[in-house]
């Protein structure tokens, strides 16, 4: 087999934060996928100023050192590159649709999901809807503006239409809360969510991963819930990644998720599910869901994160390699399904 040349993309020119995230689970990936006898890596990194840069490493000297260059000059030396495969790893919503639809009109392929396919997901109340379509229960809502006044009657959860992490989330248990939570929301976005609280009983999250063109179901991660302590996952409860280093919880409340059994009853009913949400919204490749488990055991779909890091920490490594995919494997197949060398 021929050694692939992947061009990695990486970086954001939406905010610095943004910029710097990337940056970090970009690392991670290229070392933990680095196989010079199969893969030769390049790195395209796109900075807040909107200039492309092409580092020979991801250290902030190389960065550095590397020469900016404009979009049209970008194009003219990635075309030039004998580029096979674009693995991006920006997490901007111009970097999920943008710049994945420039690659799109250079022809050339890459892993994860399309241009539009990020664009409705990246919009919680769109990406519900759609699944809904398909016979996945959602848990019921309504999409809220500035003076809006919603008619859900608490306990209600209130989250932003498109925000990532739990941010601006809460839970609102008395109508009396509702104004403070609606407040909190809208300093995230323009558009609101109101939904019904479903009632404590499991978090998970799922992936499905395509190989050899068959949807495959992956084992589940759960997530700590406590109807007292911890009814829902907030901002300080998740997994976050420090500006420097190495991809860490440094979260206050962070406790981190565990593998599913994979005899557990829940996990073929969430799978099911997922495979419903996949086909619904058009993915590739592979995709990834938030699922609420009420106490008698009902899967509530809850959001969309169509992102694989090919890292060994990220959900969807961890639960492949639980289901005897190891990292090599699970990134090799993406690859094959990318390239359509099935």
């Amino acid at each position: 087999m021929p050694v692939l040349r992947i061009l990695h993309l990486v970086g954001s020119a939406y905010n610095d934060f943004y910029c710097q995230l990337s940056r970090n689970y970009a690392q991670s990936c290229l070392v933990a996928t680095a196989n010079p006898s199969l893969y030769d890596f390049l790195i395209a990194y796109i900075t807040q100023d909107g200039q492309w840069r092409f580092p020979s490493s991801l250290s902030p000297e190389d960065i550095a050192v590397a020469k900016p260059m404009s979009l049209s000059d970008a194009i003219q030396f990635i075309t030039a590159q004998n580029i096979d495969l674009m693995l991006p790893q920006m997490f901007c919503l111009p970097g999920m649709t943008d710049y994945r639809a420039l690659f799109d009109l250079l022809k050339i392929p890459y892993i994860g999901n399309t241009p539009d396919v990020m664009a409705i997901t990246a919009h919680k109340a769109r990406t519900k809807a759609i699944v809904a379509a398909a016979g996945v229960k959602v848990p019921n809502g309504e999409l809220l503006r500035q003076g809006d006044v919603p008619t859900i009657t608490p306990p209600a959860v209130i989250k932003p239409a498109n925000a990532d992490n739990s941010l601006g989330v809460s839970l609102v248990k008395e109508a009396s809360e509702y104004d403070a939570a609606l407040k909190k929301a809208f300093e995230f976005a323009s558009e609101v969510i109101v939904e019904t609280f479903i009632e404590a009983g499991r978090e998970v999250r799922c992936g499905a991963i395509v190989k050899d063109g068959k949807l495959i179901g992956l084992p589940l991660e759960e997530y700590q819930i406590d109807p007292q302590i911890r009814p829902i996952r907030s901002y300080t409860d998740k997994f976050k990644i420090p500006i420097e280093g190495d991809l860490a919880s440094t979260a206050k409340n962070y406790v981190p998720g565990w593998i599913v059994d994979i005899n557990d009853p829940i996990t073929q009913k969430v799978q099911q599910e997922v495979k419903k949400c996949h086909l619904a919204l058009g993915c590739r490749h592979y995709s990834l869901f938030d699922f609420r488990i009420d106490p008698q055991g009902q899967p509530w779909f809850l959001e969309a994160g169509l992102f694989c890091i090919f890292d060994h920490n990220a959900v969807i490594a961890c639960t492949a390699n639980a289901a005897g995919i190891p990292l090599n494997e699970l990134f090799m197949t993406a690859i094959n399904e990318a390239l359509g060398t099935i």
